[in-house]
C-alpha cells in the first residue's frame, strides 16, 4: 500500500463532500426544473464520493494491521456522513418523487451494507491476522524446543566423553600409583641391599687389616 495515494485519496474526499454539503445545503433555493437538474448534480457528487471511499478501501488491503484497522474506522464514518447528507436531501425534498425517493434509499441502504461489509472485513483480516501471528509464534517455539533439544543431545553427548576421559585419567592414576609403590619397594629394597654390603665390605677390611697386622707382626718381631 501507498500511504502517500491513500493521503491523495483522502484529500479528494475532503473536497467532494464539502462540494457535496455546500450543495445539500443550496437545494432549497431552487425549485422545478432546476431543483431536479440540481438534485442530478448531488447524485453524480455522492457517486463520485463513493467510488473514492471504494478506491480507499483497495488501498488499505494490503496496509498494517493496526493502520489498516484505524482507517477502516475512518471510512466507515465517511460513509455515514454522505449517507446522513443524502437522508436529509431527501427529508427536505418532498416534491422531488417517488423515483428520486427510491433512488435515494438504494443509496443510503448500499451505504449501510458496505458499511457492514467493511467492518466485518476488518474483523475477519484482523481474526486471519492473529491466527497467522499465532502460528509463526507457534513455528518459532518448535524451532526453539528443536534447537534446544539438540543442544541439550550435545552436552550430554559431550559430558559422557569427558566422563570417559576422567574414568581413563582415574585408570592411570591408580596404575600410577600402584607403580610408584612397587617403585618404593625396590628402592627400599635396594637401599638394604647396599646398606648391607657396606656392612660385609667393612668386615672384610677389618679382617685384612687385622690379618695383615697379625702377618707383619709375626714376621719382623718374631
Amino acid at each position: 500500500m501507498s500511504s502517500e495515494e491513500f493521503e491523495k485519496m483522502n484529500e479528494a474526499y475532503s473536497g467532494v463532500y464539502e462540494e457535496l454539503r455546500c450543495q445539500c445545503e443550496q437545494v432549497s433555493r431552487y425549485s422545478g426544473e432546476q431543483k431536479k437538474r440540481f438534485l442530478r448534480e448531488i447524485d453524480e457528487k455522492v457517486e463520485e464520493a463513493n467510488e473514492v471511499l471504494d478506491g480507499m478501501e483497495k488501498e488499505l488491503r494490503n496496509a498494517p494491521l493496526s493502520y489498516r484497522n484505524q482507517m477502516t474506522i475512518k471510512i466507515r464514518s465517511y460513509r455515514k456522513d454522505v449517507s446522513k447528507l443524502q437522508r436529509d436531501v431527501r427529508s427536505s425534498d418532498l416534491g422531488y418523487g417517488a423515483r428520486s425517493d427510491f433512488k435515494y434509499a438504494m443509496y443510503s441502504t448500499e451505504n449501510e451494507q458496505s458499511s457492514h461489509l467493511v467492518s466485518q472485513r476488518a474483523l475477519l483480516l484482523q481474526g486471519t491476522d492473529s491466527l497467522n501471528q499465532a502460528t509463526q509464534s507457534i513455528d518459532r517455539s518448535h524451532r526453539i524446543a528443536a534447537e534446544t533439544d539438540q543442544i541439550g543431545s550435545d552436552i550430554i553427548e559431550e559430558l559422557g566423553e569427558q566422563r570417559e576421559q576422567l574414568e581413563r585419567s582415574k585408570d592411570r592414576l591408580i596404575n600410577t600409583g600402584e607403580n610408584l609403590s612397587r617403585s618404593r619397594k625396590i628402592l627400599r629394597a635396594m637401599s638394604r641391599r647396599v646398606m648391607t654390603n657396606k656392612l660385609l665390605l667393612a668386615i672384610i677390611i677389618l679382617l685384612e687389616v687385622a690379618i695383615l697386622g697379625t702377618v707383619v707382626y709375626l714376621k719382623f718381631f718374631h
